[in-house]
């Protein structure tokens, strides 16, 4: 595609044939599902294997990978439906560094908006040789009164990643506005696929991080590097198998959210589905507060504080929301806060030196190789990285 997607009318056949609103759009929102939509709520297994489902159906352009579509070709997703494109995107907006990671690892320019850049933690590319974004150029869409369609139009992207269920629940849009986003701008392409907590998704499956990365990559015409990172990933997950310990030898961690240097409160998060746990899993930690009486943040949007961690007292304590601070920072500033606290210096973990950086809430592939490595590294002592970064940097810049 040479030209920007500009008017109304192209954009209108931008979108044919998939995101009729009425339809699968809505059943996270109403409950409710058309009678000529299938949703599928079955669940993918806790592997991020990728999937073909038989319920699906998607055609793509015979063009090879890194070349431009000559024709439309159409891709699915649930909640929207089945999408056709007309030309190969040049620029997108994604709803979280999910996606966003997943563009980066496809070698698409960084997206033009995410909702809250803070959260999506470019640093992590200084991992990977010669692969970088400046996460200052990344617009925040989210505000006080959530997400403006105004910025949509102002950014004039050609597709929204991003599910429009979480516009409609959390964003306080309106079915309309969906509706005139999708036509007069650009189609939504996404699901909210890092956490499962949510009831208005119950009514509309989910995808596992590999399954949202392929149909991305469908997307914008490149499946070939999908298919590297796959199979980089498979490699990557047999490595782990020689990490992990035995169940009975895994320390048990307690996983909370706390930002700011000096926390005094935390937002407890048992790990489940979701791809924002998908490091978790892979390393097969144990969860301290599972089979206690805390109850899950998402349940809850509850807080906890030091005594209620003091009666779990957790071997290892891992802590989301320090993200944007290197080992050293996070040492120097919140553990050593928690080494002076009168009820915190009591907590084993505390005791031990086992106070780690959790990971991120959004993951990607890149940003879950590297978190996954950190915490092997961290918690099982490996010696070693388990994937090779100049291996990543070739697939995301295509020499392979």
């Amino acid at each position: 595609m040479s030209e920007k997607f500009g008017d109304d009318e192209t954009r209108r056949r931008f979108l044919k044939g998939g995101t009729a609103v009425g339809a699968t759009l809505l059943a996270g929102c109403t409950g409710g599902e058309s009678g000529d939509a299938t949703t599928t709520t079955t669940e993918t297994t806790t592997t991020e294997a990728t999937e073909t489902t038989a319920t699906e159906t998607e055609t793509t352009t015979e063009e090879t990978d890194e070349t431009t579509a000559q024709s439309s070709y159409s891709v699915s997703i649930e909640p929207v439906g089945e999408v056709t494109f007309d030309g190969v995107p040049e620029t997108w907006v994604a709803n979280n560094g999910s996606w966003a990671d997943m563009g980066i690892a496809l070698g698409l320019d960084a997206p033009e908006g995410v909702w809250l850049p803070s959260r999506y933690h470019t640093q992590y590319y200084d991992e990977i040789p010669g692969v970088s974004v400046d996460g200052s150029s990344v617009r925040k869409l989210w505000g006080d009164s959530g997400v403006g369609k105004e910025q949509f139009y102002e950014l004039d992207a050609d597709v929204h990643v991003a599910d429009p269920n979480f516009l409609m629940n959390r964003g306080k849009w309106e079915e309309s506005d969906v509706e005139e986003i999708s036509t007069q701008v650009a189609p939504f392409f996404g699901n909210s696929i890092f956490s499962r907590g949510y009831p208005w998704h119950e009514d509309y499956r989910y995808y596992s991080l590999y399954e949202g990365f392929e149909k991305l990559s469908k997307v914008f015409q490149r499946e070939a590097r999908f298919e590297e990172f796959s199979s980089l990933h498979d490699e990557f997950q047999s490595k782990l198998s020689s990490v992990v310990p035995a169940e009975g030898e895994r320390p048990a961690a307690a996983t909370v959210w706390a930002s700011g240097d000096e926390p005094e409160k935390f937002y407890p998060y048992i790990v489940g589905e979701g791809t924002s746990f998908k490091h978790l899993r892979d390393l097969k930690v144990t969860d301290a507060l599972a089979n206690t009486d805390v109850k899950n943040f998402y349940e809850s949007r509850g807080a906890i504080d030091f005594e209620t961690l003091l009666e779990v007292d957790p071997e290892t304590l891992m802590i989301r929301g320090q993200e944007g601070k290197s080992a050293e920072e996070f040492r120097n500033t919140v553990v050593q806060y928690m080494e002076d606290h009168t009820v915190a210096s009591e907590l084993t973990a505390v005791k031990n030196g086992d106070v780690y950086r959790a990971g991120p809430l959004y993951q990607g592939p890149i940003t879950n190789l590297v978190v996954t490595d950190r915490l092997a590294r961290t918690l099982y002592d490996a010696d070693e990285r388990l994937f090779d970064p100049q291996r990543v940097a070739d697939i995301v810049n295509g020499d392979f």
